[in-house]
């Protein structure tokens, strides 16, 4: 048996293995470290286990994860969405569904100071959902925006995501982190136009705003998130200007989210900041469980010789890089559906990150590509990562059917983030670019 051929019946029993239940964890270094025993031998396998391991947990670079987790439980209990969604509403309120536009911008905002999708979606939840049921919009159309709106937290540094894929493709993280700026704002963009659009086409959906700020009101409203502004503005431009790593950034972040999080509550409370801990280490506990088996697996796939097998038959096969990108977008999407990001990547770019560097694709625009598709799938069902959480924090208020049919208005603005993302890959580039 050849091995290219260990190496496709490997792929297949790791899939096989997460569809009947095995944790995704399990999965990949079980079929991983098999598949190298099978390889190299038992002794060589081991010795690769056990320098991945080591090289993960003891790498300085990979200590950036815990750091952006960190830093987005501070801000959570700094009540800087609060501050957040209180100014945007001033700011935004008076739009066609001002009140759902308020709170994508406040989630844009707060995903420059969480890098977490979930966390993102369970706070504005509790935040927004409420006032905006009791203004009469549509209950299913306030908590897709939600849902959707969490997604930006991946997009706009920090994001513990983009740190996974560097880590998996051997990518530069501070430029990843940069790539993701323009993207970001350009996809907030595009959910805050459909929400516009849908609020003018079905008014009803969305009443508008009846108060009205004075000037004085919306400017003072400012006062309480210029700390947080001032915090994005110095880690993305320490990052893009090389001042610090990525690593430092965060722990600057993280440093400052908790002083904010002090002065908020006049204090340190033990008992909170004990969980927040918990909480951090186990969140990074799971996430280096999963990339080191994915690393291992990508291992055990390289040296089989499956990624080039794949990418030599996709060149002679006569389809066109685009029809390539095409097909990948559509597994991308489908395997979304099933699982959640950090596992979707870590299953996926060990084939499709050689074989599209092989076809000649950009390694920080595909990143974005893939981040983007992983967060399409964070609100596709059956999974639909957000929306279980969209649903979890909202009770009985929502039900999980009527979020999925309040979603339907955002899957051209995905399908236009996408394109846009192909006709315009310096939209991902320039900043990175620029940097070098």
């Amino acid at each position: 048996m050849s091995d290219v051929t260990i190496g496709f019946i490997g792929a297949v029993a790791m899939l096989a293995a997460i569809f009947l239940g095995a944790p995704i964890m399990v999965a990949l270094t079980t079929v991983g470290f098999l598949g190298l025993t099978v390889l190299t031998g038992f002794a060589p396998a081991l010795t690769v286990l056990g320098t991945l391991y080591f090289e993960t947990v003891n790498s300085f670079h990979f200590s950036v994860i815990p750091m952006f987790l960190l830093m987005g439980f501070f801000a959570m209990q700094a009540g800087i969405g609060n501050d957040l969604f209180d100014a945007c509403t001033k700011w935004l309120g008076r739009l066609p569904g001002g009140l759902a536009v308020a709170t994508t911008g406040a989630a844009a905002a707060f995903g420059a100071a969480s890098g977490s999708s979930v966390g993102s979606a369970m706070l504005f939840t509790k935040l927004a959902l409420p006032e905006m049921a009791s203004r009469g919009y549509n209950k299913g159309f306030a908590a897709a925006c939600i849902a959707i709106a969490g997604t930006l937290a991946v997009l706009i540094p920090p994001s513990a995501l983009m740190v996974v894929y560097g880590i998996l493709t051997n990518s530069s993280i501070g430029e990843l982190l940069i790539a993701g700026i323009i993207p970001g704002i350009v996809f907030a963009t595009l959910i805050g136009l459909t929400i516009l659009v849908v609020s003018m086409i079905k008014p009803a959906y969305a009443p508008r705003f009846r108060e009205r700020f004075t000037l004085r009101e919306m400017l003072w409203s400012l006062r309480l998130i210029a700390p947080l502004f001032t915090v994005i503005v110095v880690m993305i431009g320490g990052l893009y200007g090389g001042y610090f790593t990525p690593t430092e950034g965060g722990g600057i972040g993280a440093l400052v989210t908790f002083l904010m999080a002090v002065v908020r509550n006049r204090g340190i409370d033990i008992k909170a900041l004990s969980k927040t801990l918990l909480d951090t280490v186990t969140l990074t506990a799971m996430i280096f469980a999963i990339i080191i088996g994915g690393l291992l697996f990508a291992r055990f796939l390289a040296l089989s010789g499956v990624s080039d097998e794949i990418k030599d038959i996709l060149s002679n096969s006569g389809l066109s890089v685009w029809t390539v990108l095409f097909l990948v977008t559509i597994i991308y999407l489908i395997f979304g559906m099933l699982m959640d990001a950090p596992s979707l990547l870590a299953i996926s770019l060990p084939i499709t990150h050689p074989v599209m560097m092989g076809l000649g694709f950009d390694p920080l625009w595909f990143g974005v590509y893939v981040i983007v598709l992983a967060e399409i799938g964070a609100i596709t069902p059956p999974v639909g990562m957000n929306c279980f959480v969209v649903k979890g924090a909202a009770g009985n208020l929502v039900t999980l059917e009527e979020i999925f049919r309040g979603l339907w208005p955002f899957i051209g603005t995905c399908a236009l983030m996408l394109l846009l993302l192909v006709l315009f890959p310096q939209m991902a580039l320039y900043l990175p670019q620029s940097m070098r």
